[in-house]
């Protein structure tokens, strides 16, 4: 399986939570096509991966009104209709219904979304390998 692994950061939360998934998938035999920013797309590592894993971080008024931040940008991604996708989001207190934006974002540019991981930013590593090892077993086979 090859991913490519697109991401928003404020902080560097999502960039490191992006670099320690590609890793984490690396280890388990994957190819990683692209770790790269949404504002500074690689077209050969999306175009060239089975799967795209989308990052965002959340943002809101600590419980209320959370949602994923640059979700315009995920919704006008180029067309990837074959593709399968994922989706992570860091937060700090609450991700409220991020991870279903998210989602719907990616299913309107033709992807099949396979799930995601909320991702607290206190617990990086911890997390990141629990979203790897769920892509790495709940991934259909590509032929």
């Amino acid at each position: 399986m090859k991913a490519a692994i697109l991401y928003t950061s404020l902080t560097g939360n999502t960039r490191k939570a992006g670099e320690l998934i590609a890793g984490n998938l690396q280890q388990e035999g994957w190819g990683i096509t692209t770790v790269c920013p949404l504002n500074g797309l690689e077209m050969g590592g999306i175009q060239d991966a089975d799967m795209v894993i989308v990052g965002t971080w959340v943002h809101g008024l600590f419980v209320v009104g959370q949602a994923p931040w640059n979700l315009g940008a995920i919704a006008n991604l180029p067309p990837m209709r074959g593709k399968l996708s994922a989706s992570f989001c860091t937060f700090a207190l609450n991700p409220g219904k991020s991870l279903d934006k998210l989602d719907r974002a990616l299913s309107q540019v033709g992807t099949e979304v396979i799930g995601g991981l909320a991702l607290h930013r206190a617990k990086l590593e911890e997390h990141t390998e629990e979203f790897a090892a769920r892509l790495v077993a709940n991934t259909p086979a590509r032929a």
